[in-house]
């Protein structure tokens, strides 16, 4: 409950500075599979500043979908910074939104390594000509994971506006 009410709060703070700023949004969404998104559409009126979400969730839609090289994905993995900042950069320029988030991470139980561990997540804010990109570890099991990459990826956003 506690973190159902933490995102809404955080999703509201969005929608003002979206509104503020009169910026659109989009999200780019792997390991969250749309938590971004729905936690943005939670709040009444958010259509009049999200433009779009990507759940490329599979590397194919990662190429498809926001334009991500194969051999971006081959030579750096999905979770990377390079993968990240190509997916914001890609959701902002087939959206036409002014900003955007992208995030893919490992949210386990399986499928990390001793470089890049369960739990491990990056995330891209920015738009079609200027990206920045974070690494985190978070702990905890997969619903875990993806709750706190979902708040990372909501105060990264407002951070971008409000800078």
């Amino acid at each position: 409950m506690v973190y159902e009410e933490e995102l809404l709060k955080l999703s509201e703070r969005l929608g003002d500075a979206c509104r503020r700023q009169t910026a659109t949004v989009t999200t780019a969404e792997s390991c969250t599979g749309g938590g971004v998104a729905a936690a943005i559409t939670d709040i009444a009126g958010s259509s009049d500043y999200f433009e779009t979400g990507y759940i490329t969730y599979a590397n194919v839609s990662k190429m498809r979908l926001l334009k991500v090289s194969k051999s971006m994905l081959e030579g750096y993995g999905a979770v990377s910074q390079e993968t990240v900042e190509a997916m914001v950069k890609g959701a902002c320029l087939e959206s036409g939104a002014d900003i955007g988030v992208a995030v893919s991470g490992i949210a386990g139980p399986d499928g990390g390594s001793d470089e890049k561990p369960v739990g491990t997540v990056w995330f891209a804010w920015g738009d079609a000509s200027r990206q920045h990109a974070e690494r985190h570890v978070f702990e905890g099991d997969r619903l875990q994971v993806r709750h706190q990459a979902v708040r990372v990826a909501l105060e990264g956003l407002i951070d971008w506006l409000e800078k």
